[in-house]
């Protein structure tokens, strides 16, 4: 089903643009260019819904909508939806290897307004109709949701007035009158991602590259979702979280990590045959070639907190839906090909599910080299069925890493990598990628931060902190020939 394959993380926003952030513009092709002159088969990118507060692909407003600060500018000037003089300020906010959000929210949007407004006079909005069909399962909800966040200053569902709320029939037939035009706005931006999203993704496949998609198990607490099927969330009466989403202590957090997602109401969803994560699949494989399931463990048990704890060591495990939902997935979709994301504290449960899934797991080659312990992400252990990765957009840097590691176990990696008769280079960051590339993983992957042999300054995200993540960007010029000639003899040697 996979292949045997190699490719690189990186994310849409950090690819490099004009405009503040990176999006489906040129440079998203030129990169699938790069992509193809290294001989690389596989493209891996974060969750695209549309962000909020925090700005992490992992908290988004819908499971299902894309992110509007994707969309390309200059797409929309060619479709004389703007005049290339509308896009100045957006470049003048455009920093080289950041992204300023909150600049970004501010300038973007009201040229997207413009964009839709342009959109409505020549009378286009018509051409939207059969996008509207297509998602009607959860469009209409994520749009009027979007609307009346506006009309209440952005803040969050739950405080809003009860009758909208609550979903109130006659208050929400009156509102979806009032609030057409910035409903249409909202179906508009849809429309116009999906539009230019499909259209990159088929350049990506002419080049026989595939993309890899990433499903959050979570939704936001401030999501379109959680407000219009309330009932597949453990909410109180007044639509309030009873328990709340985490992970346990562990040695990185003595009091674990505490998310705050509601938490799914497994028995509701069962009843009603699982569809909306079946809805949720589907949509998925819409956009991708390739999906990753994230928290895969969270299927079997989850880390269940009471919603006014403090810290999520107040929680405990609680079971998942199993292989009751994998078995309706296959049944209804037929196999897909998934990736399950099996990182964090694995019991013989979780072990046992995901060889039930016949999911292939993922392999951390930065977990390897702990001197106190044998680990089972060292590359000899890798099975076929496994993807493996030099580290995630979770992790450190390989570079980052390396200064940052005790001696002990500076030394079992130097020991480890010296003994592997495949791996030549000086660099670490070269020699974690050729480690990876010779295993037996079908697929093999590197963070573009891994690449270019970037230290942690230039980190994706760092879990349970809040600031500086999921901003940082490359250059065009860091994406060199000689750098495409390197990954790609490393990927012929080792036949991917």
């Amino acid at each position: 089903m996979f292949g045997r394959k190699s490719g690189i993380l990186a994310h849409i926003s950090s690819l490099p643009s004009k405009y503040g952030i990176g999006d489906f513009g040129v440079n998203a092709y030129e990169f699938i260019d790069f992509l193809e002159s290294a001989s690389q088969k596989l493209w891996q990118i974060l969750p695209m819904g549309p962000t909020g507060y925090g700005d992490s692909p992992y908290q988004s407003f819908s499971a299902f909508a894309g992110n509007p600060y994707f969309i390309d500018m200059e797409d929309l000037v060619e479709e004389g939806l703007l005049q290339k003089n509308d896009l100045v300020s957006l470049e003048k906010i455009n920093e080289k290897n950041t992204i300023d959000y909150g600049n970004l929210y501010m300038h973007k949007f009201p040229i997207l307004k413009k964009s839709y407004e342009h959109f409505i006079k020549e009378d286009r909005l018509k051409e939207t109709l059969n996008f509207q069909k297509e998602e009607k399962y959860w469009l209409e909800d994520y749009c009027l949701f979007m609307a009346l966040k506006e009309k209440f200053n952005e803040k969050n569902w739950h405080e809003w007035p009860s009758e909208y709320k609550n979903r109130e029939k006659e208050s929400m037939n009156r509102i979806k009158k009032e609030l057409k035009n910035e409903i249409d706005f909202y179906i508009f931006l849809q429309y116009i991602f999906f539009k230019q999203w499909k259209k990159l993704k088929k350049y990506a496949n002419s080049k026989d590259i595939k993309i890899i998609g990433d499903i959050p198990i979570f939704v936001s607490p401030d999501s379109s979702d959680a407000w219009s099927r309330s009932e597949m969330f453990l909410f109180d009466e007044n639509k309030n979280s009873t328990r709340v989403a985490g992970c346990p202590p562990d040695n990185f957090s003595a009091d674990g990590q505490l998310w705050g997602n509601p938490l799914y109401d497994w028995n509701n969803i069962e009843k009603n045959n699982y569809v909306w994560w079946i809805e949720r699949i589907k949509a998925c494989f819409n956009l991708h070639d390739i999906v990753r399931i994230d928290h895969f463990r969270g299927f079997e048990s989850y880390w269940s907190i009471p919603a006014n704890a403090k810290t999520a060591a107040e929680g405990k495990w609680e079971k998942g839906p199993g292989m009751k939902l994998f078995n309706t997935i296959k049944k209804v979709l037929g196999d897909m090909p998934i990736i399950a994301e099996d990182l964090g504290f694995l019991t013989p449960e979780v072990e046992e599910l995901l060889t039930e899934s016949g999911y292939p797991g993922m392999k951390i080659l930065l977990f390897a080299f702990d001197s106190k312990e044998e680990s089972d992400y060292l590359p000899h252990k890798y099975t076929e069925n496994s993807v493996a990765y030099t580290g995630t957009h979770d992790n450190e840097t390989v570079v980052g890493w390396y200064k940052n590691i005790k001696k002990s176990d500076k030394r079992k990696c130097d020991e480890y990598l010296e003994e592997m008769n495949s791996v030549v280079s000086e660099e670490i960051n070269w020699k974690f990628i050729e480690a990876v590339w010779s295993t037996k993983s079908v697929m093999a992957l590197t963070q573009v931060q891994d690449l270019l042999g970037l230290d942690n300054n230039s980190r994706m995200n760092t879990p349970s902190t809040s600031s500086k993540n999921w901003n940082w960007r490359f250059s065009s010029e860091d994406l060199t020939l000689e750098l495409a000639k390197r990954l790609k003899k490393i990927t012929k040697e080792n036949r991917r």
